[in-house]
C-alpha cells in the first residue's frame, strides 16, 4: 500500500498546514478552481468520519469554527460547502476521513447549487 498523503500532510510540498490542534489538522493545496477551500484531517489514520474518536469529533467542530472566523476575514465568501465523501462509491479517493471545507461566492457559475444537486438530478436515479 502507498503512504498516507493525509497521514503526514507535512510532507507534501503542495499541502500547506493552516492549522492545527490536539487531533486534527487543516490543510490546504494551491486550488486552481476552489481557492482556499481545504480540508480538516484527523492527524490518526481514520478511514472514514464513521470511525472519528470523540476528542477528533470535538476539535474536528474547534477546527470549523477557527477555519470560518479565518476565512470570513480573508476571504468573506458569500456561503460555504463542507462534508465527507465515504468509501469509493460515495466518492471517497484518498482513504483517510477528510472534510471539505468550500468557500463558495455569488458570482461562480454554479452559485446556489449545493452538495445534493448532482445528486438529485434524473440520470442519477437508479433503476432497479
Amino acid at each position: 500500500m502507498d503512504p498516507c498523503i493525509l497521514c503526514s500532510p507535512e510532507t507534501d510540498d503542495e499541502q500547506k498546514i493552516i492549522f492545527e490542534n490536539g487531533s486534527c489538522y487543516f490543510v490546504q493545496k494551491d486550488q486552481r478552481i476552489l481557492k482556499r477551500s481545504g480540508l480538516i484531517v484527523p492527524k490518526s489514520h481514520r478511514t472514514t468520519v464513521f470511525d472519528l474518536s470523540k476528542e477528533e469529533w470535538i476539535d474536528t467542530q474547534e477546527m470549523i469554527q477557527q477555519v470560518k472566523s479565518w476565512l470570513d476575514e480573508t476571504l468573506q465568501p458569500d456561503g460555504y460547502n463542507i462534508g465527507y465523501n465515504c468509501y469509493e462509491t460515495g466518492g471517497q479517493h484518498i482513504f483517510h476521513a477528510h472534510m471539505h471545507i468550500i468557500p463558495r461566492f455569488q458570482d461562480e457559475p454554479h452559485a446556489g447549487k449545493g452538495i445534493r444537486h448532482w445528486l438529485k438530478q434524473e440520470e442519477n436515479k437508479r433503476h432497479i
